[in-house]
């Protein structure tokens, strides 16, 4: 028995402590009620608020398609799923049917949505106790229910609120499911999530899924072939059958042995389905070509990016899906103009082409070498096809049998996902160290260093190597095919040819970026990416080429612009040096460029010839007279070409360097159409830009354009520049006929790789490249390969048929306006030769021998007497 004393000090302490309890106690059950009011409040704000309608899920065919408009309303292109059959219960395989309740949902037919001792089951083994085979606890209800939303996002998020967004979101699954099952028969519930789920390679729903993986209808799949499909279900990226035939193999098993474990199929059926090969017959969809399927492709992208923004998005913030929403994407593209764009670059291409396979007749432009080329050289273009076979299909299709093993060891072990890049790069360091320092970053070479210690690395080159030789196998074996021609209206014929034969015949292709712009407002009218967008995806309006001499105008116009230099002032045709760190250039040692011919006349040539001409040693001049490349890089910043640091650390047109006045700049068909209309409208620049709006189904506006123009250059010192380009067109075949108004400017590139030519009017700007998708696919002489020949021809025959169409609306009446008021720069050359002393013998020279504009035997075109500059009567 316990002593008084120590009872009454118990007493008194409980005393003392009750008030503490009987608060802990308040608060305790302030917080359980309060959790449970807030778990109701959240529970009918989600039943009543954030549950969207099930229309989609009954009827698939009810997403409706998002169109692109011409300016004329005239449908351009659909992007929606096409690839979708619904199919009812009663018409749905049996085998199907089994598979996915015995895999997925095995008490499918007794719970109402949620399986409560599936949910215990993971609460206790995969949560408390780490289990992660387990298996998951959502029902096929709550996965049709995940199939209404596409917020299952986490970036961003820190880890308190990624767990309060998986408690929300599993919250709203199980309320929706629940209201599933109420609305639906387990029948229906199961038909939809058969019918709704992406099966990938273009496979929307089972019946889609059953053509392009076994090329048959769903009613005729075999028990293990609906196996397959239901195994990829949980992940069809990472169980694709065609891209990962091992992983299929092992996750068919689960599904049979799931499919033995409750009865479905015998003990027999199971060991005699599961030896069985995977049986594919892949088929994947092709699709028809839109009616400007360049810009189509480049506007998917575009516009999905645009419906990511805040301000694009449903009222309840939710995204717009592009494929299943209907929207309406209204362009600036006139269907006339783009079909003559497209008729123009056809005729023009199909000449050009057939003289170019004249010309590599009997050599292979990937080992020829010509002028410095070097053997390291000669090495990268191999290199470069390479890379080629490996992002094709069939070097996709074989790694997993030869590089998956491996790639997961190093998983594991290294925690490294392994790609072929990763180990090219590791091999080229293997060989030579320090090889592929300038393209990794330091984390990346310490993971390399640590997988080439590894006891792995000799597995991972000897699997390698036998890729690379099935790879070279499959492509040295002939089979039939289609490929690109200009022979026929179709554009392809059937041949029977090597993958690598096929590969090198369509890379020797020439190919077109071709985009016209109205100066006016901007608003882009014709965009041509290619020559066939079938056989060639990438767009050049958007890929950066050097621009050559159509950037000299850029020079000219600082020069005019800043020091009110005439376009009648002469310079002499001789060597021009800009020292090393000369005034404000960065370049280190001396500069002198030399002329297209490799000589110099000695001439005196006013600057309207030697632009026309395209002199370079003119262009060093001014350039050095400017000393410095920043008021050239302004004036091309105030026309829409950036000068700042891009985020992958280049310059759009380096700072520092004088051989920017030659074109030494990587620019855009897109950059250089946008900024030549600023010459054509007046010195006033806007970005070009092809989407008017885009509206919802019901109309509401999810972006609008809104066009912004700033002044480029003074209008003064631009109408000087207008007229040099007018003047640099004049007898020029094909244009000299059109009756527009028109100025210009060629541009070829060293060794003929990228030809261009950017041709202006009063209402129509096109900047116009030709070139080849690598560049050693080129002409061999300046005659063949330069802007004159290859891209002129298409802006002329492209004005010549706008003219000739009076449908079209193009209007070549319209005529460039002068600004009223004295220029302030002298464009009569008699006038500003009269202010000047008698020439002195420099008239002895002849100055067309820099003429970038060659006749078909490759000599200069002689000059036409009595030819005089612009309206010089002005």
């Amino acid at each position: 028995m316990e002593p008084q004393h120590l009872i009454t000090v118990k007493a008194a302490l409980q005393e003392k402590r009750m008030p503490l309890y009987r608060k802990i106690m308040r608060w305790s059950w302030r917080l359980i009620i309060g959790g449970v009011a807030a778990m109701i409040i959240l529970f009918l704000s989600i039943n009543f608020t954030a549950i969207p309608s099930f229309r989609e899920l009954e009827d698939p065919a009810s997403a409706v398609a998002s169109e692109v408009l011409a300016n004329n309303g005239e449908v351009l292109g659909r992007f929606f799923i096409e690839n979708r059959v619904p199919v009812a219960y009663e018409d749905m395989n049996p085998h199907l049917v089994s598979s996915l309740i015995a895999t997925e949902d095995e008490r499918f037919r007794e719970h109402c949505g949620i399986d409560a001792r599936a949910v215990a089951r993971v609460m206790f083994r995969t949560i408390l106790m780490a289990d992660q085979s387990s298996g998951g606890g959502s029902t096929i209800t709550q996965q049709l229910a995940k199939m209404l939303y596409s917020d299952r996002d986490f970036e961003g998020m820190n880890s308190f609120q990624k767990f309060g967004k998986l408690v929300y979101m599993k919250l709203r699954e199980w309320i929706t499911a629940v209201k599933l099952e109420r609305a639906y028969t387990k029948e229906e519930i199961i038909s939809m999530y058969l019918n709704q789920f992406n099966f990938i390679n273009n496979a929307y729903g089972v019946h889609a899924a059953s053509e392009v993986y076994f090329s048959k209808d769903q009613s005729k799949l075999k028990i293990q072939e609906a196996a397959l499909l239901v195994g990829m279900l949980q992940n069809p990226s990472y169980f694709n059958p065609n891209r990962h035939p091992d992983r299929a193999v092992r996750r068919r098993w689960i599904v049979l042995s799931q499919m033995r474990r409750n009865e479905v199929i015998t003990e027999a059926q199971y060991d005699s389905l599961k030896v069985l090969p995977l049986g594919i017959n892949f088929k994947p969809v092709t699709f028809t070509d839109d009616k400007a399927p360049y810009l189509c492709d480049y506007l998917e992208k575009y516009v999905s990016k645009l419906l990511e923004q805040p301000e694009s998005r449903r009222p309840d913030g939710s995204k717009y899906n592009l494929y299943r929403d209907g929207l309406r994407i209204y362009t600036t593209i006139d269907p006339a103009f783009q079909r003559h764009a497209e008729e123009a670059m056809q005729a023009q291409m199909k000449k050009s082409q057939a003289r170019f396979f004249q010309v590599w007749k009997g050599r292979d432009p990937w080992k020829y070498k010509s002028g410095d080329a070097t053997d390291e050289e000669i090495r990268g273009r191999l290199d470069a096809l390479w890379s080629l076979i490996r992002r094709g299909d069939r070097f996709q299709n074989l790694w997993p049998k030869y590089m998956d093993e491996v790639a997961e060891k190093v998983q594991k072990r290294l925690a490294f996902e392994l790609r072929d890049i990763d180990v090219e790069r590791m091999l080229r360091e293997e060989k030579k160290a320090g090889s592929i320092r300038l393209e990794v970053t330091p984390t990346q070479s310490v993971a390399y260093r640590k997988m080439m210690d590894s006891k792995e690395w000799p597995e991972i080159k000897a699997q390698y190597k036998g890729l690379r030789s099935a790879v070279q196998k499959l492509y040295d074996t002939p089979v039939k095919m289609k490929v690109f021609t200009w022979g026929n209206q179709k554009l392809e014929k059937d041949t029977v040819m090597t993958p690598m034969d096929s590969l090198r015949y369509h890379r020797m292709f020439l190919q077109t970026g071709m985009l016209a712009v109205d100066p006016t407002n901007s608003e882009i009218k014709a965009w041509v990416g290619g020559v066939n967008f079938k056989y060639f995806q990438y767009d050049h309006i958007m890929s950066q080429r050097q621009v050559g001499s159509t950037f000299k105008p850029f020079v000219y116009a600082t020069a005019i612009a800043q020091q009110h230099i005439s376009p009648c002032f002469e310079v002499y045709d001789q060597p021009v040096t800009i020292p090393g760190r000369f005034m404000n250039f960065q370049h280190v040692t001396d500069w002198t460029p030399k002329n297209s011919t490799g000589t110099y006349s000695g001439a005196r040539l006013n600057l309207k010839e030697a632009l026309k001409n395209s002199v370079n040693s003119v262009s060093a001049a001014l350039m050095k007279q400017l000393g410095d490349t920043e008021p050239v890089r302004g004036l091309c910043n105030n026309m829409g070409i950036d000068s700042v640091r891009q985020p992958n650390g280049r310059y759009f047109i380096p700072p520092g360097s004088p051989s920017i006045c030659l074109g030494a700049a990587d620019l855009t068909v897109m950059q250089m159409t946008g900024a030549y209309s600023a010459f054509a409208n007046n010195g006033m620049y806007g970005m070009p830009f092809v989407i008017k709006k885009v509206e919802d189904r019901n109309g509401r506006v999810l972006y609008r354009s809104i066009l912004e123009e700033k002044a480029a250059i003074p209008a003064k010192p631009n109408w000087v520049m207008l007229e040099m380009l007018r003047y640099n067109v004049k007898g020029a075949p094909g244009v000299n006929t059109l009756k527009s108004d028109v100025g210009g400017k060629t541009g070829t590139t060293n060794d003929y790789t990228d030809a261009w030519f950017m041709g202006i009017t009063p209402r129509l700007v096109v900047g116009t490249w030709v070139g080849g998708e690598d560049r050693w696919i080129r002409f061999l002489s300046l005659s063949d390969g330069q802007g004159a020949r290859l891209a002129r021809p298409i802006f002329a025959d492209f004005i010549n048929r706008l003219e000739k169409d009076p449908k079209s609306g193009y209007d070549f009446n319209a005529r460039f306006v002068r600004p009223p008021g004295d220029l302030g720069i002298e464009t009569n050359c008699a006038a500003y030769e009269s202010t000047l002393g008698a020439p002195g013998d420099e008239e002895d020279f002849s100055p067309d021998i820099y003429n970038d504009e060659l006749d078909e035997t490759g000599k200069p075109k002689p000059k036409k007497s009595g030819e005089s500059f612009g309206d010089e009567e002005n």
